[in-house]
């Protein structure tokens, strides 16, 4: 049987997931967390640049869930992707029907 100190770091452990709507001056960012069954909720508009998004995978992280990003494949989109890869931060693409 798990112990009370394994399942709180089990807890502790967790995935914040990240969608961000991706416009060429800003982002609005949207969060779920406690894994794929948490709230939806808007989280914050930032600016569309190298170093908001870099202030809020930090922010985000420092929370101790990790990041997950999804983002909205477009021409404003991939640029996106290529940065939170490099960051070495998980992200992936949705197109809007």
């Amino acid at each position: 049987m798990p112990s009370l100190m394994h399942k709180r770091r089990v807890l502790a452990d967790g995935i914040t997931y990240v969608g961000l709507d991706v416009h060429k001056e800003w982002l609005v960012v949207a969060i779920a967390e406690g894994g794929g069954r948490g709230e939806v909720r808007e989280y914050r508009r930032i600016a569309n640049t190298t170093e908001a998004l870099e202030r809020l995978v930090r922010k985000l992280g420092q929370k101790g869930a990790e990041p997950r990003f999804c983002y909205e494949a477009g021409p404003c989109g991939y640029g996106i992707q290529r940065q939170l890869s490099d960051w070495g931060t998980s992200a992936w693409s949705w197109l809007p029907r």
